[in-house]
Order: structure tokens, then sequence, then C-alpha cells
């Protein structure tokens, strides 16, 4: 009758270990079930599921490896109902749990430990995505991200995910959970809205301020969140205080626009990775077309100024992209480009980006106000743009790994 036995070795790293206990368990005439093995401050931790169809010196043959190549080992026999616990639980559904933050402070690990205890999650895993904190004691140059993964039966994703938000507003912490698939990896389209999340401004709002008409504006504006007016309405009103704006006024703008932080470290390694790369805004394409040309977006979508004899007339092209026309964009991108919508990401800031969250694979909400980020599946808050790249499951050492080899 065969028997499963768990051989557990930890020790200080060093070459030639992993060959010495396979050759061990050779000796024994082991069967390997299953193996996992890693090195963490220089300690491996291996350990393997083997299994033997006859009595073996096994234990006796394992201490001497081990005390050959500087390992504790030990065999622990695993029962028939372990071993079916084990592979149940290895077939249950596996979540992403992403912890950010310019620094992440200890005590996090003890919540996220209690929250997904609660959930009745178990953490199967948990590494380091960002690089180290320098010597000096700065904070790492791109925050600190580390990721968990948690397996256990189904879950109520938006209750936890509601007492993740909370947590990490507690803590300075962006807490970012998501289903774990083949396509986590595997998105090629990448959404973005345009102001406040490509750039720290609202452009609407810096041509109302150079034409004297930056009070009407955020009237409109004000009147449209209290829901006296839907989106089509306030932005037609805001356009009609424009009229008359002199054209070299947009080019002055967009030569100034300041960038939000981390979008050219982002852009840079999304186009090497080969993502295509869209804006969706409901802003305007005179400015989107500079950040096209700067950044090297793949195609941009936005609101047609109507421009006569050099000035302004207050009014734009139809259709007017909304809430509805961002969707529907980003679904119709996807099927052009033959991609499900798993294979997106959506990324913008504001109430009218949620359903263009909501449609792709993967929506975050950056920098966002509450109500967004409550409703939002994912968001960001505590660092740059380019922390987009550690949701998608890059490390920072991936990434370095792209960046051409100086001479």
């Amino acid at each position: 009758m065969t028997r499963r036995i768990l051989i557990r070795a930890t020790g200080t790293a060093r070459p030639g270990q992993l060959a010495g206990l396979g050759r061990a368990l050779a000796r024994c005439g082991a069967r390997l079930l299953d193996i996992n093995q890693s090195v963490t401050f220089g300690i491996v931790s291996l350990e393997a599921l083997v299994g033997l169809d006859e009595d073996a010196a096994l234990e006796a043959t394992l201490n001497e490896a081990g005390d050959e190549l500087g390992l504790d080992v030990q065999a622990v026999q695993v029962s028939a109902d372990d071993y079916q616990h084990w592979t149940v639980q290895a077939g249950q559904p596996r979540l992403i749990l992403t912890l950010l933050a310019p620094r992440l402070p200890a005590g996090i690990l003890a919540e996220v430990g209690a929250l997904t205890a609660e959930h009745g999650l178990t953490v199967e895993l948990i590494h380091r995505l960002s690089g180290r904190e320098p010597l000096d004691g700065e904070a790492p140059e791109y925050g600190a991200c580390v990721e968990c993964w948690l397996r256990g039966e189904e879950v109520d994703l938006e209750a936890l995910r509601e007492k993740a938000l909370a947590l990490g507003a507690m803590h300075g912490v962006d807490i970012a959970i998501q289903e774990d698939s083949i396509w986590r990896r595997h998105r090629r389209l990448v959404c973005f809205d345009m102001d406040s999340t490509l750039i720290q401004a609202e452009v609407i709002d810096e041509l109302a301020r150079r034409h004297g008409v930056y009070e009407e504006v955020a009237a409109v504006t004000e009147r449209a969140m209290r829901g006296e007016l839907d989106f089509q309405q306030s932005f037609r009103e805001r356009m009609s205080k424009l009229k008359g704006l002199d054209e070299s006024v947009l080019n002055e703008i967009a030569e100034s626009l300041p960038l939000m932080d981390g979008v050219e470290r982002l852009m840079k390694h999304l186009k090497r990775l080969g993502y295509r790369t869209v804006i969706l805004s409901g802003g305007f394409t005179y400015f989107a077309r500079h950040l096209q040309k700067h950044l090297g977006f793949d195609e941009i979508h936005a609101n047609e100024l109507v421009i006569e004899n050099g000035k302004v007339t207050g009014d734009v092209r139809e259709p007017i992209v909304d809430a509805d026309r961002k969707a529907a964009l980003l679904q119709e991108i996807a099927e052009r480009e033959g991609l499900c919508l798993e294979q997106t990401i959506a990324v913008g800031d504001g109430a009218n980006d949620l359903k263009m969250l909501a449609t792709a694979g993967l929506g975050i909400a950056y920098r966002a106000k509450p109500l967004v980020r409550s409703r939002a599946r994912q968001s960001i808050s505590t660092l740059g743009l380019d922390a987009v790249l550690y949701l998608i499951g890059y490390r920072q050492g991936d990434l370095e790994a792209l960046e051409p080899s100086s001479k």
C-alpha cells in the first residue's frame, strides 16, 4: 500500500541541496507527488510530498543527507484524510490580495491576517513585488508592494473588498483584491481617462480660468453634482461659457499640462510589454493628441472642440464621450483587437468612469473620491500611476530587466 510522506527541509541556502535530497529520495524508491521550494533572506525552505510503495529506511537516509547538506530534515506521514483535504483546498478559487503604500506598516499584516481568517481564507503565499528598501532608510523608489495568495471556499467579494477598503484607509495602505485567473498576466488593452488620471488637472477648469469664467463653470459643475443636470447637459452648458476663447490658449495649456506621477514610467513599460494603450476621455482631443504624441498612446477618443477663425465656438462635435460612450468604446476596441473583456484594463478617477471600470476585466479607480473608490473593484491612492504594474503582477525586478543595459 502506498504511503504518502511529507518531507520538510530548512537551513542556510547553498548550491547542491536539492540535488542531494533528490538522490536520497531516489535511493529510497520514492515517487515525487508535489514539491515547493523558496529561499527568503538566505534561508531555504523545501516541502516535498512523496509516495513510497514499500518500507525503506527513509528517515535515516534523509537525516544523513541533511547532515551533509546543512539542512534540518523532517519526514511526516500524511493520512488519507489530510491528503484529501489538501487536494480539495488546492482546487479552491484563488484570490490575489495586494498591499501598496510608500512604506508598509508591520501592523497591517495582523489586520490582513484577521480579515482573511474572518472570511475563511488561508494565506497560501506572501511575496514582495517591489524593490528592497535602500540601506540609507529612504522609502523604496516605486513604493512598497506585497502580494498575498489566498485560497478558500467562495466568499462574498463585495463584503471583503468593502472591509479591505476601510482597513486600508485606517493605515494609509491600498488593499486590492482580485480573482486570480489565466488572464491576469495576459491582459493586452489598457484604457485611461485623461483629466486627473493621466494629468494633474481638469482641462475645462484651466480653460475657464484663462477665459475669466471659472466661477460660472464651477457653478454649472456644482449643479451637476447635485443631480440637477446630467453629464451631457452640464458639459454643453460649461462649453458655452468658453465661447470666444482664443485658440492660442489651448496650445499654452497643452504645453504646460502637469503629468500624473508615474505615468511616463508606466507607459514606457506598457509599450515594451506589448500592451495597446488608449485614452478614453470626456475632455478634449486637442489635449489628448498632445499626450499621444508625448507618451505614445496607440489611439485616443475624446470630445472635439469646434474652432472657427481661431476662436472656440462653445460647441463640440457629436458624439459626446460620456460614461456610456467610454464603456462602449472599450468594448468596441477589445472586439476589434480580437480580445475578450477579461484581457482589458481601465483606469479612471471620476463617476463618469465607473461604467468603463465595471466593463473592463481589471477596473482601477486612481486617486478617486471616496464614492468612486467604494464602487470600483480596485483602487490606488497612495502611489503613482505606475503602481498599476503591481496589480497586473509585475515585479520591479522583471521591469528592470527590460531596461536597456548601459554601456
